[in-house]
C-alpha cells in the first residue's frame, strides 16, 4: 500500500496523527487526497500521547455530534415538508363541515368514542381531559343542533392535590359554560396523599346537556354508520 506514496508523505501522515489530528486534517495539511482506509493503515500502529489523545477522542466526538445534529435537523425539515403536504392535501374538509349533515357524522363519531352509550338523566354525557377534544365537541354539537344553552351542566373531575378554582375557571373558559351551571367537582379519593406528575394535566371535564332527542338521534347514526341492523331498543 506504502508503495504508491513517497515515504516522506507517510512519514508526515504519522507524525500529524501522533500529535492528535483527524484524517481530515492530515489530508488538509499535505494537500493529498489520499483515502482514510489507507491513513488508517499506516497510522493503526501509533500510540498517542495522553494530551493528544484527549485532544482526537474530542474533535472525533465533536465531529460526530455535528454530523449527528446534521442529520436530525435534515429529517426535522423532511418531516415538516411531509406534514405540511398532507395537511394542504385533506385542508379541504373544513369545508365540508359546513353541510350540517357532515357535521353531525362528525359529531355522532366523536361521541361514539367519547359519549356514555347509556341514557341518563334525558341528556348526553361527554367527557375528555384534552381541552381540544371538549372544544371540537361543543363546536359540533353547538352548530348542528339549535341548543339551549341553559340546558349545559359541567363536571370536573380532578386529582386531590389540584386546585379546584383554577380547573374550574379553566374549563369554565374552554366550554364556554357559566360557573353557575358546574356541578361541585368530584374528586379521586384514590389519588389522596399521592403527588400529581403532570404538571399540565386538568382534569378531565364531563359535559352534560339535556336531550333524549339529540342523544337518540346521535346513537341511531352511529348505528347506522356502524352498519348495526336497526334501531336498538
Amino acid at each position: 500500500m506504502n508503495m504508491s506514496y513517497h515515504n516522506s508523505i507517510v512519514q508526515e501522515v504519522k507524525k500529524l496523527r501522533s500529535k492528535g489530528k483527524t484524517y481530515s486534517e492530515i489530508i488538509a495539511t499535505i494537500g493529498i487526497k489520499i483515502p482514510k482506509s489507507t491513513l488508517s493503515g499506516w497510522c493503526k500502529n501509533i500510540i498517542l500521547q495522553k494530551e493528544y489523545k484527549e485532544i482526537l477522542d474530542k474533535k472525533i466526538l465533536n465531529g460526530g455530534r455535528k454530523g449527528l445534529s446534521n442529520a436530525l435537523i435534515f429529517h426535522q425539515l423532511k418531516r415538516k415538508e411531509y406534514l405540511i403536504n398532507i395537511y394542504n392535501k385533506n385542508e379541504y374538509l373544513i369545508e365540508k363541515l359546513m353541510d350540517n349533515d357532515f357535521r353531525k357524522l362528525a359529531l355522532s363519531m366523536l361521541y361514539l368514542c367519547e359519549g356514555s352509550k347509556r341514557i341518563t338523566r334525558s341528556s348526553l354525557t361527554f367527557g375528555n381531559s384534552d381541552p381540544y377534544v371538549i372544544s371540537l365537541y361543543l363546536k359540533l354539537l353547538r352548530a348542528s343542533y339549535i341548543i339551549n344553552e341553559k340546558k349545559f351542566r359541567c363536571t370536573v373531575q380532578c386529582r386531590a392535590d389540584q386546585n379546584i378554582t383554577k380547573l374550574k375557571s379553566f374549563w369554565r373558559k374552554i366550554t364556554g359554560i357559566p360557573s353557575s351551571q358546574f356541578y361541585k367537582t368530584q374528586i379521586d379519593k384514590r389519588t389522596i396523599g399521592k403527588q400529581s406528575k403532570k404538571n399540565n394535566y386538568m382534569g378531565v371535564c364531563r359535559i352534560d346537556y339535556f336531550s333524549a332527542h339529540i342523544f337518540h338521534e346521535l346513537r341511531i347514526i352511529s348505528d347506522i354508520i356502524t352498519e348495526r341492523n336497526g334501531p336498538m331498543v
